[in-house]
């Protein structure tokens, strides 16, 4: 299949589709109409524990707030099990979108598991339901998925922050992730199945995310076979991007970390480090989509917060900031890792440590650095590159390797 042209898309970016969906049950809210936590289809049910990874537990078809394009779609929200960092049972959410037009090229029509940059701390905040809401969906992140779309793959969009809204939880969202592509080829709608090709993508949190479930998936999902991953602006350190962001414009990044690994890994100990000021912070920081943080928590310093001078070099602090690095196993699909060296909010260093850790492992890695651009610009900029990659992918062509 050839890739549309940049005018193309541009040109089909202008416009909306109207889709035709009804909520699954009469008596349940219409999707999109109230927040997750007061939607019964978020709820795990009691015995979610007894369900296999990936296993679904409800469906729905919905009707997508934002335009996609001059493609017609069919969407549906899956609800699966998947687990947290610690392998305890959970229920995520998965939204579907397929085109309605036939798929013409080789194979099965390909599917992407697009991780959006949540970066939050709210259940409001979370991909599906912006998608129905269009709440505060990201503009970056719908025309990448539009884009996706007009070359006539499917898209799945993972809560990976899960239940919890956990932000930089690298288990947690790697779990959700592969265990959404296990729901959705368990699904069985609308020629996707067990048969077609699966890519993942992800920008900034989002990377992080793809970074995590591209990792895992040898151990964790050996039966999903990656064509190939797409990352970009990745925050592979937590601890080297908080150092990085700590007393700067887009501090609130790390209020957002603190209070989803607060809540993830108590045994972190992080409330129990924490001054008057921290505590009033910690709890500010909850349930909240990170517009909101970053404006509340601009220029914060971490110490400012603290009863201890380097909160992030705390034995158990630092132990789960480790266990939440990338590098430590290499992935088995062909990565893109691509970073602006003028990244301003997530450090280029850090994503080189990265590649260079898989590179040494064994894996396969094309490397892009550009001398220019921010780190919001870098999406845009390198959207094209994306497709081109996941395309040679799913076509049979080899992953360009730049390890040697």
């Amino acid at each position: 299949m050839s890739l549309p042209t940049v005018p193309r898309m541009a040109a089909a970016a202008l416009a909306a589709v109207a889709l035709m969906a009804a909520p699954a049950h009469a008596d349940a809210p219409a999707p999109g109409s109230v927040p997750p936590d007061q939607d019964p289809f978020y709820a795990a049910p009691a015995n979610i524990g007894t369900y296999a990874p990936g296993q679904i537990v409800a469906t729905r078809p919905v009707t997508p707030a934002v335009g996609y394009l001059a493609w017609q779609v069919k969407a549906w929200q899956i609800s699966y099990r998947t687990s947290d960092s610690h392998g305890a049972p959970e229920l995520a959410v998965t939204s579907l979108l397929v085109p309605t037009g036939a798929w013409t090229g080789q194979g099965a029509r390909p599917v992407v598991s697009l991780q959006a940059a949540e970066d939050s701390t709210g259940t409001q905040c979370s991909p599906s339901y912006d998608l129905d809401s269009n709440s505060s969906f990201s503009s970056t992140n719908a025309v990448q998925a539009e884009q996706m779309l007009v070359m006539g793959w499917a898209v799945a969009e993972p809560d990976f922050e899960g239940p919890k809204s956990v932000f930089m939880g690298g288990l947690q969202a790697g779990h959700a992730v592969l265990d959404g592509i296990r729901a959705v080829r368990n699904f069985g709608q609308a020629g996707i199945g067990t048969g077609n090709r699966w890519g993942l993508y992800g920008y900034s949190g989002g990377a992080e995310a793809t970074g995590w479930a591209a990792q895992l998936q040898p151990s964790y999902a050996p039966e999903i076979k990656l064509a190939g991953a797409a990352m970009g602006g990745t925050p592979a350190d937590p601890a080297a991007v908080a150092r990085s962001l700590d007393g700067g414009p887009s501090a609130g990044f790390e209020a957002a970390a603190a209070a989803s690994l607060e809540a993830e890994y108590p045994e972190a100990g992080i409330s129990g480090l924490l001054n008057a000021q921290g505590v009033t912070a910690l709890r500010e920081s909850r349930g909240q989509c990170i517009g909101t943080l970053l404006a509340k928590f601009k220029g914060m310093k971490l110490a400012d917060y603290s009863t201890v001078p380097d909160p992030l070099a705390v034995p158990s602090v630092a132990k789960v900031l480790k266990e939440n690095t990338l590098g430590a196993t290499p992935p088995a699909t062909p990565i893109y890792d691509y970073h602006s060296n003028a990244d301003e909010i997530v450090p280029v260093g850090q994503d080189d440590t990265l590649v260079h850790d898989w590179c040494a492992a064994g894996a396969t890695v094309q490397k892009t650095r550009d001398p220019f651009g921010q780190h919001t610009q870098q999406a845009v900029f390198r959207a094209l590159s994306v497709n081109m990659f996941l395309n040679d992918r799913f076509t049979g062509k080899p992953g360009q390797n730049d390890c040697a």
